[in-house]
């Protein structure tokens, strides 16, 4: 830290001279990625807004993402700005931040590519193309092999082959696509949708220009929904029966239960209440998901092939805790009844609807964790899984 006016001097001029050789490096890195495309400019505009299609199209304030944000009030902060009517850009341009939109799986996915080249310059190309993907991205460090699986590639002729002397504003469609992942970005894996524009040259790579387009899938609830009861303990310790009023729950939902406490006889210091979420990617997730449901317990059937145990070795599960709170301090007795109330529009991280072994790559799950404290610091714990699902665009 500057102790003198000397020093703060020295560290303004450094700062100076730091920003002028930024500005120098960004320059040059221009002029050559300028010699490398030739000048051509692509964008990238789909059309529609949440104001021409209010039940489609919906503004998000921030990307979705794996991160859990610190502060917990922002979930509902973010909740109120996305609600709010926000200016839609004028002619396609965007002087600030572009505004970030997630589409329905029933919006057609249509829009216009401008082509842009700078006075003077023409760029010779044997033909332009839009394409259109749905990609499972596996992450390299954790899946080997195939990093990506498309699902969805398609792929139309925007321009014979020619030469580009000006502005060109052509429009595209991609209809009746059917879209059946959600876009999801997760810590190990996830679902993309993109739009990409390819120039292609004689010796030359194409030039590409991508723009990923955000998808959900609104589902109706399950028509059962049953109440979650369960009795827990250590025998002649401790016995606790805790309840929730059902097992799934749209996205914005808010868990309620109580816990019962029918035997106390370990000094507890306080509980608290935890939501889990737990990514599981890799090959053979399905059958992952049916050995964890059915418990692993042993039976006629004996344990897994080999088959089964090399697909269950490729297997890479991520397990965040998207939010904890304490709903009980001090020492319970016999008979006390603890009531359990949680919003998960307040939990601070972008939630997601239940995955069920998506194209038996991925799965996601949430689970409620119940953890009782004792003095001695022995934690005593429960987990017990939800379901989630979208109700709504959000």
């Amino acid at each position: 830290r500057p102790r003198n006016r000397r020093e703060i001097r020295i560290v303004r001029e450094r700062s100076i001279e730091h920003l002028e050789r930024r500005r120098r490096h960004v320059e040059i890195m221009a002029f050559f990625g300028g010699l490398g495309t030739g000048g051509l400019q692509i964008k990238i505009h789909l059309t529609g807004t949440p104001e021409t299609n209010p039940s489609d199209i919906f503004h998000l304030r921030h990307r979705p993402s794996w991160k859990v944000r610190k502060n917990v009030f922002t979930a509902l902060k973010s909740h109120a700005i996305s609600s709010a009517p926000a200016l839609s850009p004028s002619n396609g341009n965007v002087s600030g931040p572009q505004r970030i939109m997630v589409y329905s799986c029933n919006h057609e996915t249509e829009g216009e590519v401008t082509l842009t080249m700078p006075n003077g310059k023409k760029l010779d190309h044997l033909g332009i193309q839009v394409k259109f993907f749905g990609r499972i991205d596996m992450e390299a460090g954790a899946h080997e092999g195939r990093p990506h699986y498309d699902f969805i590639s398609l792929s139309k002729e925007l321009l014979p082959p020619g030469s580009l002397f000006d502005t060109r504003t052509i429009p595209f469609n991609f209809r009746g696509v059917e879209k059946i992942h959600e876009s999801y970005h997760g810590r190990n894996v996830s679902v993309k949708y993109f739009v990409r524009v390819e120039v292609l040259r004689q010796w030359l790579p194409p030039i590409t220009q991508e723009h990923e387009v955000l998808v959900q899938i609104p589902g109706v609830e399950p028509s059962v929904n049953e109440p979650i009861k369960m009795e827990v303990g250590i025998e002649d310790c401790l016995h606790i029966e805790f309840e929730y009023e059902k097992r799934c729950y749209h996205l914005r939902d808010v868990i309620c239960g109580k816990i019962n406490f029918l035997l106390v006889r370990i000094k507890i210091k306080h509980m608290e209440l935890a939501v889990i979420r737990r990514e599981t990617s890799g090959e053979g997730v399905a059958l992952s998901a049916a050995m964890s449901t059915a418990g692993g317990g042993g039976g006629a059937g004996g344990g897994p092939t080999t088959g089964a145990k090399s697909d269950m070795q490729n297997i890479v599960t991520e397990t965040q805790t998207l939010l904890k709170y304490e709903i009980m301090d001090g020492a319970p007795v016999k008979g006390e009844l603890i009531p359990v109330r949680l919003y998960l529009r307040g939990i601070p991280a972008d939630m997601t609807p239940t995955y069920h072994a998506e194209n038996n790559r991925f799965a996601v799950r949430y689970f409620l964790n119940l953890v009782l404290v004792d003095e001695e610091d022995r934690r005593y714990f429960k987990q017990q899984e939800i379901i989630l699902w979208r109700k709504e665009l959000g």
